[in-house]
């Protein structure tokens, strides 16, 4: 395998403005409005870095939540499976937050740019992982959510095991200046090692892949007295069950044990877990590693992004991400 590396031109073109350029609390608000909703005027940014999230008031009842989705991730297809996707599973009682519908339509538009969401508010803490009771909690919940999910699939979703998404992350990332001259080839070089290991691993653990949430961490799980909530399916994709686990375990490897077998106690209840998958966890994590620095390089002409991950661009970051590339190599040739 040979990825070429460009990097005459810099990054690949970046639109001209920022991608959220046009969307400031007047807009906001005036979005939301038009949904028909009688804002009172508080809003409330809260934390994401894909989208742009807020917390608006209303008159006399609850706040909402509005997202507005980041243009040109998403096709209007792809959000509107998400929408459906999410809607089914809440018909099945099953804890998710699904968005609010607006004269029979879901996904909104304002202007030209803009296409948003709006959800109930969903209270909730941080989810205590480290309880065993808790743990079989969210096994039995992503039973359920997986033994219903099977009977869904997606068509215009990404499919998470598609290494050719992977190859166009190495290749962005090849190109990109935050990557040091002198770093460059390094990198390429043990990327291509990676994606040779990965390709060899999938094709020695082939498995089923159907609907899973595609981004289960910690972050996206709200917990209340009655049990774990999921508060955002934006990344819901086809691919392994055992992708929606391996984010909520801690990194000490013994702990990392005791976890998944709490959590697969409480998932096999509902539904028999593929063992053989566990086979697959570094690679997927292999994956998101590689595809993690591409979606921020993606997203450098964001002007929250720089603000978020100056490290990125510092060459300690990729004298580190190069070695964590190379030691994944070794863990998947074992």
């Amino acid at each position: 395998m040979c990825l070429a590396l460009n990097r005459g031109g810099g990054c690949p073109a970046v639109s001209e403005s920022p991608p959220y350029a046009g969307l400031g609390p007047e807009q906001v608000l005036d979005a939301v409005a038009d949904a028909g909703l009688a804002v009172d005027g508080r809003l409330l940014a809260l934390n994401s870095y894909e989208n742009r999230v807020y917390q608006v008031g209303v008159d006399d009842q609850a706040p909402v939540v509005v997202k507005f989705y980041r243009p040109g991730r998403w096709t209007t297809e792809a959000i509107k499976e998400e929408h459906a996707f999410t809607h089914y599973l809440a018909d099945l009682e099953l804890p998710v937050v699904p968005p609010m519908a607006r004269d029979g339509q879901t996904l909104l538009q304002w202007g030209d740019d803009f296409r948003f969401a709006i959800f109930p508010r969903q209270g909730g803490r941080e989810p205590l992982l480290e309880s065993q009771d808790n743990l079989q909690w969210m096994g039995r919940f992503m039973g359920r959510l997986h033994a219903a999910a099977a009977d869904r699939p997606f068509r215009h979703r990404q499919q998470l095991l598609d290494l050719q998404r992977t190859r166009d992350a190495v290749a962005f990332v090849g190109q990109c200046e935050q990557l040091p001259l002198e770093a460059a080839s390094r990198y390429q070089q043990a990327a291509e090692q990676l994606l040779d290991a990965l390709a060899l691993k999938l094709e020695a653990v082939p498995c089923e892949v159907q609907s899973i949430h595609g981004d289960c961490h910690r972050g996206n799980v709200l917990w209340t007295d009655n049990g774990p909530h999921l508060v955002d399916l934006d990344d819901c994709q086809s691919g392994p069950v055992v992708h929606d686990f391996w984010m909520l375990l801690d990194s000490d490897p013994e702990t990392q044990r005791r976890q998944l077998d709490s959590l697969l106690d409480g998932y096999e209840q509902f539904l028999e877990f593929p063992w053989s998958q566990l086979k697959l966890v570094e690679a997927l994590r292999s994956q998101r590693m590689v595809e993690y620095a591409a979606w921020i390089a993606r997203r450098w002409e964001d002007p929250a992004f720089p603000r978020l991950f100056p490290w990125f661009a510092e060459g300690r970051y990729w004298d580190e991400h190069i070695l964590a590339l190379m030691e994944q190599t070794q863990l998947l040739d074992t």
